[in-house]
């Protein structure tokens, strides 16, 4: 018996070293995931790439990685779902600035909120500056901050507009219901007769997006359930919730799909345990031709 509680252990401290391994290495690599889908009142096809909850993170020198990634993807655009950085006074926020402005030098790049942007910005008290040092740097270098706001690509008849959700709905252990009318108090209406793209960092009100009217929704902050398991999918989301609805990946609800990040960087905790981060090479097609 003695012997079998030995081997028990060491059974244990082995699965345990290999969980860290496996932990360490997927939170060092990504991969390039490639999406295609059909749009409603697109004009023309296009190709953008998707990035979020990159929390500083540095992949190579300078993110030279990211970004020969995405040369390689050739966008004709960048969408940014949030939490490029991470709410924390102390952190550095120059790998995060960097990398936008490295990207804005080829192409057109928009910006939506995360929540760590969101606590930067309502909490200056705390954060100083800090959220407009980030504003600063990156409009300066072209990149368009939607911050509840929207911009129309015309040459796509598209339309992108990035919400800024309030802190409550981002609420620990719960989900915080969302006022009916609040997406349409907060953000212009979804726009009839054009394609609507949004930016909504927090993937938990796809249902209260595709009432608005979004045709396609780019979200982020869950990570992918920091690990992942066969089945089961995601194990934990931030607020806490274990196997979260909405984990990674592709989702659908009527008449809107839902391309969801399992980003690109962590924070707290830098492991992600077979779940390597991911950008996405997203193509626009117009509806009629895909059968």
């Amino acid at each position: 018996m003695q012997s079998f509680g030995i081997i028990a252990v060491w059974v244990l401290i082995g699965m345990a070293a290999v969980l860290l391994i496996v932990g360490i290495v997927d939170g060092n690599r990504f991969e390039v995931v490639r999406e295609t889908f059909a749009l409603p009142d697109l004009s023309k096809d296009c190709r953008f790439v998707l990035i979020s909850d990159l929390h500083n993170k540095v992949y190579g020198n300078h993110n030279d990685k990211v970004i020969a990634a995405v040369r390689e993807i050739q966008p004709d655009f960048i969408l940014l779902a949030g939490d490029m950085v991470t709410s924390q006074v102390s952190e550095d926020m120059t790998p995060a600035i960097k990398l936008v402005q490295a990207l804005c030098k080829e192409y057109r790049v928009y910006y939506g909120l995360g929540n760590h942007e969101s606590k930067m910005k309502c909490c200056r008290k705390k954060f100083g500056d800090k959220y407009e040092t980030l504003r600063k740097e990156i409009t300066a270098a072209g990149a368009v901050l939607l911050d509840n706001e929207s911009c129309t690509l015309p040459e796509y008849n598209l339309v992108v507009t990035g919400l800024d959700l309030d802190l409550e709905y981002f609420a620990h252990f719960k989900k915080a219901q969302m006022a009916e009318d609040y997406l349409n108090k907060t953000i212009r209406r979804a726009q009839s007769h054009r394609c609507n793209i949004l930016i909504a960092h927090n993937p938990d009100y796809f249902e209260e997006y595709a009432k608005w009217g979004a045709d396609l929704v780019v979200s982020g902050h869950v990570h992918g359930g920091i690990m992942r398991l066969p089945v089961l999918g995601g194990v934990i989301s931030p607020s806490y919730t274990l196997f979260p609805k909405y984990d990674g990946g592709v989702f659908r609800e009527k008449d809107s799909v839902m391309l969801l990040g399992r980003g690109m960087g962590s924070h707290t905790l830098p492991f992600r345990f077979f779940n390597p981060a991911q950008l996405y090479a997203v193509e626009l097609k117009k509806r009629e031709q895909i059968s």
